[in-house]
């Protein structure tokens, strides 16, 4: 059966999350450095140690683990959208789990400063807010396959996050037919019932799909479970185990075009 559909992931698919990341963290730690001395890679890295370190003790880890927000999104996130009780719980948590991972960050490389913690906390947040990027085919792909298949955005994260992020970036949405945001859902990938809700969406079946994304244990486990057709894209040569094996791999999203014309012939 001809693949009809092509269901992307967002956060380092389409957008290069990664990059506003590390770009925030590298501008917030080296306003730090500049204040306290400490080394500002250093820095980073403690910071994200006590990030992931304080994020799985709170009572919302699971509910984030399976939604797919990431330990460095509540760094930045709101949290004011979501049905779910537990976004409600995120949005409470948020300022003190900020405060307390950059404080504690800071603490642990001998500079004690709560004051600049807070700074810190207010500061990465607005950084990370100015940064949008995008890879650059992504908009030429689109364009191209936008003329000959279905188009849906499946994302893991929060309501407002995801949306905040697509609103950064307003060419984004209008070559989808269907945006689905997994907090909305209440599900994240790989679960086989937000799949069969996406699919339900644009009108396919799973042999008339085919999912492309970066991660292995979301995007492409997701995808296999379901008997779709999955696209692994692998950009810096990661190696994978056997554990989770996709349909196909590619370097960059300008292979598509080529590969569904294969499948298709």
């Amino acid at each position: 059966m001809s693949v009809k559909a092509v269901l992307f992931d967002l956060d380092d698919t389409l957008l290069w999350d990664d990059r506003s990341v590390s770009e925030a963290f590298q501008s917030t730690c080296r306003y730090a450095a500049e204040a306290t001395g400490v080394d500002e890679k250093e820095l980073e890295a403690a910071v994200r140690r006590e990030a992931r370190a304080l994020y799985e003790t709170y009572e919302t880890y699971g509910f984030t683990q399976m939604i797919g927000i990431n330990p460095f999104e509540a760094l930045w996130g709101k949290f004011e959208k979501g049905e779910h009780p537990m976004f409600r719980k995120l949005r409470e948590l948020a300022p003190a789990y900020r405060e307390n991972a950059w404080t504690r960050g800071l603490s642990s490389l001998g500079a004690d400063n709560p004051g600049l913690g807070l700074q810190l906390a207010e500061m990465f947040p607005a950084q990370r807010r100015k940064l949008k990027y995008v890879y650059d085919e992504t908009f030429d792909i689109l364009d191209e396959l936008k003329k000959s298949y279905k188009l849906l955005l499946l994302t893991n994260g929060s309501p407002d996050l995801q949306q905040e992020k697509l609103d950064g970036m307003p060419e984004l949405a209008p070559y989808f037919d269907a945006i689905v945001i997994s907090g909305n859902f209440g599900e994240g990938k790989p679960s086989s019932k937000l799949f069969a809700h996406a699919m339900e969406r644009i009108g396919i079946t799973p042999e008339e799909g085919i999912m492309v994304g970066d991660k292995l244990t979301t995007d492409i486990l997701g995808a296999n479970r379901i008997g779709m057709k999955s696209v692994w894209i692998n950009r810096h040569g990661a190696i994978r185990n056997d554990e989770i094996i996709p349909s196909y791999e590619i370097k960059s999203l300008t292979e598509l075009t080529g590969l569904l014309k294969k499948l298709n012939a």
